[in-house]
Formats: structure tokens, sequence, C-alpha cells
């Protein structure tokens, strides 16, 4: 793999060992993953202490780096079992450690020092001063708040002294500052701060005849709920799509551009993977196809994708279809277990008399005709049709089906 000159690296998620084989397969630089403790994604599968080792040596057979998540807020109660977790990362080959907490950063510096430290958005980095101030506390990697605009991300960059900058260019928001939200520790018990958001800003309301008028707009109605027949998602953000501008962040002088997702699916991982690993090759070839990138995006999506903070006045660029997407993800290649058969999980009901796409790196989508292959149970029964959750086998003579591979309908 190895990066350009001039190109930003990939910045992937990762929450499970298949997650993190379809990420490094469809072209991340590096990956960021967590354990079972003090990570923003608890409730990920995650990686226990015995399964690092092996994905840190998955991603060097890659070429590619491996970060490592301890970015909850570190409470009083957790300061021992954090120093122990620490103790026992000590020898594993990690290319950084993101935190957030400066504890957490100081307990690092202690029991691990050799292995850099970048600082999460949980942080909230709005400006060069707060940076060089990290800079200064052994922090070798920023990355900025999602709040920052356009010009602020620029004049932010060309100030000199900073660490390594990354920044978020796709995935979800957050409605509070960077994660910051009390909601789900008050509707839950489950605080968003130690990673156990249960997320209630996408839960879905019904109005019930509420309107708010604030002390200085006498006569105006400020907030306002109506009734209705069914439930909206009155507080839910859009998601984060910054792929039209990678030209322009690349140029920027940004160390990485990261994705969000380690709970997201690996059928979303996978494309969106592939359309952000190929925007930025299209981008150091001169190329671009943006509307190529946002077809991709807004099939795998399910709200809104926007601009977020980044343009002077937000804008949209896509919404989810209403209908079911035309280009489901069926399966992904799991093994070749015969010279011409392959072991794949379905993801979508999948009808033997369907032509089939190829998922290819690269944004490449060739076709596979139905009369190319047949669909196999498990005991090389004959099948027809084949669910979600399912296992089948796939054979055909197609030697562009490998490991790893997505297949998707036409």
């Amino acid at each position: 793999m190895g990066l350009k000159s001039g190109v930003p690296e990939l910045l992937c998620p990762a929450g499970d060992m298949q997650r993190l084989h379809t990420v490094l397969f469809y072209g991340a630089d590096a990956v960021y993953l967590g354990g079972t403790f003090l990570n923003l994604r608890s409730k990920s599968k995650g990686f226990e202490m015995k399964e690092l080792p092996l994905a840190v040596q998955l991603a060097r057979s890659y070429g590619a780096k491996v970060y490592f998540c301890l970015n909850a807020l570190l409470m009083q109660s957790s300061l021992r079992q954090a120093q122990k977790y620490l103790q026992e990362l000590k020898g594993m080959e990690l290319d950084g450690i993101i935190a957030a907490d400066p504890g957490m950063i100081s307990l690092i510096h202690r029991y691990i020092p050799d292995i850099p430290v970048h600082l999460s958005t949980q942080a909230g980095t709005y400006n060069a001063l707060a940076a060089r101030f990290w800079r200064e506390q052994g922090v070798v990697r920023v990355n900025l708040a999602r709040e920052l605009s356009l010009l602020d991300i620029r004049d932010f960059c060309r100030e000199p002294g900073l660490p390594e900058l990354e920044m978020f260019v796709h995935g979800a928001m957050c409605m509070a500052v960077s994660g910051h939200c009390l909601l789900s520790a008050h509707l839950n018990a489950r605080s968003a701060n130690q990673g156990l958001c249960t997320h209630p800003c996408r839960f879905d309301y019904r109005g019930v005849a509420m309107a708010l008028e604030e002390r200085t707009r006498p006569g105006e109605i400020t907030w306002e709920l109506w009734e209705e027949e069914g439930y909206s998602r009155i507080f839910s953000s859009q998601d984060l799509c910054l792929v039209r501008f990678l030209g322009w962040l690349s140029r920027q002088g940004l160390s990485a551009l990261k994705i969000e997702g380690r709970m997201k699916s690996v059928s979303y991982l996978g494309i969106v993977t592939d359309v952000y690993r190929t925007a930025l090759d299209d981008f150091h070839r001169g190329d671009k196809r943006p509307g190529l990138y946002l077809k991709e995006l807004a099939a795998v999506s399910s709200r809104p994708l926007g601009s977020g903070f980044f343009l002077p006045a937000g804008k949209i660029f896509s919404a989810p279809e209403t209908d079911c997407s035309p280009n489901k993800v069926l399966a992904r290649v799991e093994e070749k277990v015969g010279s011409k058969d392959w072991l794949v999980q379905v993801k979508s009901t999948w009808s033997r008399d369907m032509d089939v796409e190829l998922v290819l790196p690269g944004l490449q989508r060739p076709l596979l005709q139905r009369d190319m292959y047949r669909l196999e149970g498990v005991g090389r029964e004959s099948l027809q049709k084949v669910h979600s959750g399912q296992q089948a086998v796939l054979s055909t003579p197609d030697g562009r089906i490998q490991e790893n591979l997505l297949l998707r309908s036409l």
C-alpha cells in the first residue's frame, strides 16, 4: 500500500476482526480499534488482549498502522484498572494510543512511553494554541474538532509549531460538542463519555403540542413540536460527508483523514472505505468523480449526508432513499473452500436468478451473471434462495472472487 507524497493517511474504524479484514482489504492506510475497556465504543465487540497481536500482524501484512483507543473520560474509580490495562499493553507493537483525558495521557507516558499519543476528538481541540499545548504534553497528533469550518481549518493548519493534525471526513456527528452529551446518561444511565451511549438523539419521538417562547423574543415561537400520527427524529444530526473536498483537505497538510463507524456494519465500512480510498487516489492522479462517490455513499447511508460545519452554510448532499436501496449488499466472501468454491456470509436475501455485482476495490463494479455461478448450502445441497444470517457456498469459475469481497445486487 504505502502513502503517496501529499496524500493524507486514510484512517478507518475496526470494531472487530471481521471489520478489520474488510477495511484493510478496501484500502485503509491505518485503523483505529479498541479493547473491552475505556474506549468510546464499549458496546462494540472490540478486541480482547489475546486478539490484539493478531490484529496488528494482519494490519502489517497490508502495510497499515494500528492505533488503539483509550479515549473514554477516566473516572476516579477506574484508575487502578486503567494502570493494569496499560501494563498489559506493554510490548504490543501499536503505532499510537488515542486518548482524551489528561489523566489517561499521563498514565500512558508513565507505563508505555514508547507508544505515541494521539489526542481524541473528545478533547475538543478548536485552535492552534490548544494543539501546541497538547504537543508540550507529549501528544504527537491532534484530532480537530468537528465544529470547525473550512476557514477555521485553513487558518489552523497554517500555524507554526503544531503536532500532526487529523480530522473526521465521514460518519455520524453528535448533537452535543464532540460527544460531550448527557442525554444517554439521563435516560438510560449509560454515559456517552464512558463509551456507553444509547444514542437518544437517534430515537423516534412524537411531539405532543409543545411551543416555547424565548424571553428576549416575545411574541415569537422559538421552538415548537407538532403532534403527528407517527414519530420523528427531532434531535438527529445529518451524517458528515466531505468526500468532495478531499483535494482541498489534502493540500492543507493534514496527516490523516478519519472515517467514523466502529459499530457500523461490514457492508457499510467496506463501501465507505472503498469510496474514500479511491477518491484520494483519484485526487493524486488529478481525477475526480464526485457524482459516483456520492451515489455509492448514499446507498449505504441511513441519514442525510451533509457538510456539517465545514461550509459556512451547511449543505446536504444527499438524503437516504425512502424505498429499499437497489444496491443491497448480498454477502461477504469469507474463505476459499474449493478450487472454485467460496464460503460466504449472507447479508440480504439472495435469489439464484439474480445477477450480482462484485464490489472490487477502486470502485470497480463488474457483473457476475446468474449463469456463471451456483448457490449451495454448507452441506453442498443446491439452493435457490438464501437469507440474511445464513452461510452458503458460492461456486463460480470467476477468478475475481477473493476473501473479504462484498457482493451486491443490481
